[in-house]
């Protein structure tokens, strides 16, 4: 019997109070935990990042032409909406030698900065590092030169920045043309300013240093890349004595709209670029003790703390259009429906209230400029284009989302704005039953070609939406929505359980068709299959289309085709009846390797070793973070706390393979080098489920109803924010302390 104890203490946020009065970057950033990358990932990618501006290259120092979305161009320096550099780099001349700063032998990974190690020869050594000012238009860098030799070193530094302002994605649809790239010297402010010809589009940078002369693209550290731009350098000398080091700083700022603001960041960033590295600090300190988790398991807890790091780098701001959490860097640093109504449960239990409420705000204005229907779009870009108006699981699902901020926050005057777009949300879903029978027809999360009847994933956020609906008609009075509600989702949640479940695959269906459908959509499969070499999937494809051949009639009905991840999301949000629920997750379990769920089962590695090195984009055959969260989530939801856990290890197994203290989109090493949604795999397991803390700040009441996995002896989780409350909850063998700063209600279960 586990005992509880509310302790009537206040928990308080706690911050660093003194910073080192260092004034170099580079030992202020050492100051804190970073993580060591591996050698055989040097030439993978990197990012720095703020709000405003990031900056993409490899980890060995090097900016080649990388990403798919604007192919060669998702690199580089990026101010969205536009791009201002390919990237920048340092060649050292000592007069016999001359070193090009592109091949680093180490690279370390700090929560709001990097630091490359280059290794010149016997006597010269050197670092790069480099960070983004939260707020600010711009990227500073710090060069370190060390002398290990015994004589003196003369040195030139040719410091070159390859511009190349140009449009983000979908610029053609605003109209919008790339120009030539101009750059001129101004003596005044000591910098390169290049402009774009046919745009007010500007980049800078200049140095703490001394410039000797500045000159075009003769430096011989450049090289052939596509694109407008133009390569521009500044030089400047020093001289080390043996055994001393030197800290040369660079600036880098940008604005789309005028030569004064780009002017303008480019000083304040030289006049305060100590100051902003510590407050950057200071403010990832008070992320790091938001929700602050101590368990046995180190590997996870790391990965947890890392993963609300890694979700403020996706942070995005453009005043144009908002402030909201991208999807994933380089190919999705935009905006997205769909992948936030995942992302932002999350960053909600994590304690990012505000970002939540933002990006909320940005996703529900970008709709309703496509949509005038209550349909969330799926996709945009940082210039307000929408490329996709909305996925059908899209809107459903955000509805759930728009309860459980009203759960963590109690805010109001939000949930009177948003439930009359709610309702058009759900009328509109209504208006995709093209049959009547109660189950939208459409694409859903798959994205398989010929996927588009009745989705598992829409019938279950459609549920899910009926709740979240029928709640908030509940809090604002309107009793006969709420009524009308309540019968849909409880309608739906019979319906999932009896004509959306598969016996003989112990599965729910991936999706309802016809006979005929259905075969064309397993012949599909066959060929996708045979083509990965998946032949133990093209023995079961064949099986399953014998029995569906062998079908009298051509009814509409559930399959099990694909194995689709999608098939778990009953479980996911607790509408499965337990028996079934155990099946199923048995069934999952078939269809995982040593990093996770497989998006498509049919695509799994009889190896359960899964293999990146794709050599075209391509998300066949792919493990995913986002599935293998949603399966820990399933099973903790069903009593099963350890066999979650070991779905949080392998997402462990991920964690930094590639990119030290980052998790890939597409384990271990494909896709986007960081994620939004791996929030929502890594955080709500562990806040809402394994700690069990079910907030309800609209009545000033936290229900805790803890299901710790059984190695969890003793574990705690701090300072977690619930409206205008902080709740800390501490496990200690059989006893649960939990203390709060305000005087709510706080109700523990068994």
């Amino acid at each position: 019997m586990k005992k509880f104890i509310l302790i009537a203490l206040v928990a308080t946020l706690t911050t660093c109070n003194q910073l080192e009065t260092s004034t170099s970057l580079t030992e202020l950033l050492q100051s804190t935990h970073g993580i060591s990358g591996k050698a055989e990932y040097l030439p993978s990618p990197f990012v720095a990042a703020g709000d405003r501006v990031y900056v993409v290259g490899h980890q060995d120092g090097s900016f080649p032409d990388l990403g798919w979305h604007v192919t060669g161009e998702m690199g580089g320096i990026w101010n969205q909406p536009i791009k201002l550099m390919d990237g920048y780099t340092l060649g050292i001349g000592t007069g016999a030698q001359y070193y090009c700063l592109t091949e680093a032998e180490e690279f370390i990974n700090y929560p709001m900065g990097n630091i490359h190690r280059f290794s010149l020869s016997d006597e010269l050594s050197a670092t790069r590092m480099q960070f983004v000012p939260d707020g600010q238009e711009g990227l500073i860098l710090e060069y370190t030169i060390t002398n290990t030799g015994a004589e003196e070193q003369s040195l030139e530094l040719e410091f070159t920045g390859m511009v190349d302002l140009r449009p983000g994605w979908l610029a053609e649809r605003k109209n919008i043309e790339d120009g030539n790239d101009f750059g001129q010297f101004d003596q005044n402010q000591m910098a390169w300013i290049a402009k774009d010809t046919l745009n007010t589009w500007y980049t800078a940078f200049t140095t703490d240093q001394k410039i000797s002369r500045w000159h075009g693209p003769t430096t011989q550290c450049t090289y052939d890349r596509k694109g407008k731009g133009t390569d521009l350098t500044i030089t400047s000398k020093i001289n080390l004595s043996p055994g001393t080091s030197k800290s040369i700083k660079y600036f880098i700022a940008g604005s789309y709209s005028s030569e004064s603001a780009v002017k303008e960041t480019l000083q304040n960033l030289k006049n305060n670029s100590i100051k902003l590295l510590r407050a950057k600090l200071q403010r990832y300190e008070s992320i790091k003790q938001t929700a602050n988790l101590t368990i046995p398991d180190k590997s996870i807890q790391e990965m947890y703390t890392w993963t609300k790091y890694n979700t403020d780098w996706m942070m995005r701001e453009v005043p144009e259009q908002g402030r909201g959490l991208s999807a994933g860097i380089p190919d999705y640093p935009w905006w997205f429906g769909t992948d936030n109504a995942y992302s932002l449960q999350g960053l909600l239990a994590t304690g990012q209230h505000e970002e939540v409420k933002a990006t909320i705000d940005l996703i529900m204005k970008l709709s309703e400029a496509v949509n005038d229907n209550g349909r969330i779009m799926h996709e945009a870009s940082t210039n307000g284009v929408v490329f996709n108006p909305g996925n059908l699981n899209t809107t459903p699902y955000f509805i759930h989302l728009l309860w459980k901020y009203y759960e963590w926050t109690g805010d109001q005057a939000f949930l009177e704005e948003v439930y009359p777009k709610v309702q058009k949300g759900l009328n509109w879903l209504e208006s995709q039953d093209k049959d009547g029978n109660g189950y939208p027809d459409g694409a859903g999360m798959m994205e398989i070609l010929g996927l588009h009847s009745e989705m598992i994933d829409v019938v279950s956020y459609a549920q899910a939406a009926y709740s979240a609906a029928a709640k908030m008609a509940e809090q604002l009075h309107d009793h006969e929505r709420q009524e009308m509600y309540d019968q849909k989702a409880n309608w739906l949640k019979d319906q999932i359980n009896t004509d959306w479940w598969v016996e003989h695959s112990n599965s729910y269906a991936d999706f309802r068709a016809s006979r005929a459908e259905t075969l064309e959509l397993i012949d599909d499969a066959i060929v996708r299959a045979d083509t990965i070499n998946k032949p133990w999937a093209v023995d079961e494809l064949e099986r399953v289309k014998s029995q569906v051949g062998r079908l009298r009639d051509n009814r509409v009905q559930g399959f099990v085709v694909h194995h689709n991840w999608v098939v778990n999301t009953p479980m996911e949000l607790g509408i499965a009846d337990s028996a079934k629920a155990e099946k199923a997750l048995k069934t999952g379990e078939q269809y995982a390797s040593k990093y996770g769920m497989y998006v498509t089962g049919i695509d799994r590695d009889e190896s359960t070793d899964a293999s990146s090195k794709w050599e075209v984009f391509s998300y066949v055959g792919a493990v995913m973070t986002l599935p293998t969260g949603v399966q820990a989530i399933a099973e903790v939801r069903y009593g099963n706390p350890d066999k979650s856990l070991d779905y949080l290890k392998m997402l462990a197994n991920g964690f930094s393979h590639a990119l030290p203290g980052s998790m890939y989109e597409v384990s271990p090493d494909y896709g986007m080098i960081c994620q939004a949604w791996n929030i929502y795999a890594v955080g709500t397991p562990i806040i809402e489920h394994y700690f069990g803390v079910k907030p309800m700040a609209y009545e000033k009441k936290v229900v805790i109803e803890p299901n710790f996995p059984s190695s969890w002896e003793n574990a705690k989780l701090k300072n977690i924010r619930v409206g205008e409350n902080v709740i800390s909850i501490e496990k200690k063998g059989d006893e649960i302390l939990v203390s709060q700063k305000l005087d709510w209600e706080i109700e523990v279960r068994e």
